[in-house]
């Protein structure tokens, strides 16, 4: 159970006090844990973008690199996502309703700023998927990859918590997959909406776990092929 100190007692009352006799245990990560970086790019990591947030960012990307190295190891699936790259003349309508909300980058920062943060930059082999919205599943592939590999969990990381991290782990509870969080492998500009985020996240679609807890879990999983 993730339970963060800024929860009022009333509100620990009215939710984890009822649920708690009815919570499931962790799931099992299954034959085939995927693995989904969310928009780990270098316009959420570093501090010279609008969006990005180092003091939270870097650890979390660190973080994510422990995660990877297991991933890789075991020859385990591993997906990124990052915004979409589109010109100037299309990227408007890309962004829709974004655009009532805030400024884009010019096309040469955009394509600096989406670039894979340097230290978790993908291998061959590795997908990307490019999105225009919040969830990693909205209008994109991911759901049709994850079923062609036989995906029997998804860890869900990245930026930022309390939007597209949050949007991915809702839909991919639409698709019914088994999702868990390793919390430090994601990160907020808002801390307040990070934590709250995954109080929420945890009582309702997901397991949010210590990243400890998970690579324990992960040594007992060995690669198996996407036929199997």
């Amino acid at each position: 159970m993730y339970i963060p100190p800024v929860i009022p007692k009333e509100d620990l009352d009215a939710t984890y006090g009822k649920y708690r006799e009815k919570r499931m245990e962790d799931p099992s990560l299954g034959a085939r844990p995927a693995l989904i970086v969310v928009d780990m790019t270098n316009a959420f990591v570093e501090d010279r973008f609008p969006t990005g947030f180092g003091k939270t960012g870097i650890p979390c990307a660190q973080n994510i690199l422990k995660l990877l190295k297991v991933f890789r190891e075991r020859s385990l699936p591993i997906i990124f996502t990052r915004d979409v790259d589109a010109g100037d003349d299309q990227y408007i309508y890309f962004r829709g309703a974004w655009n009532n909300k805030s400024k884009y980058l010019p096309q040469d920062r955009r394509i600096e700023g989406n670039e894979i943060y340097p230290i978790l930059a993908p291998q061959k082999g590795e997908i990307i998927i490019e999105k225009s919205k919040p969830s990693a599943f909205f209008g994109t592939s991911l759901a049709s990859i994850l079923n062609y590999i036989h995906a029997t969990s998804l860890i869900v990381t990245g930026m930022v918590t309390s939007g597209c991290v949050r949007a991915t782990v809702v839909d991919a509870f639409s698709y019914n997959f088994n999702t868990i969080i390793p919390e430090e492998c994601v990160a907020d500009r808002s801390q307040i909406s990070h934590m709250v985020t995954l109080f929420d996240l945890d009582l309702k679609y997901t397991h949010v776990v210590k990243l400890e807890t998970l690579l324990d879990k992960l040594s007992a999983v060995t690669a198996t092929a996407i036929s199997e």
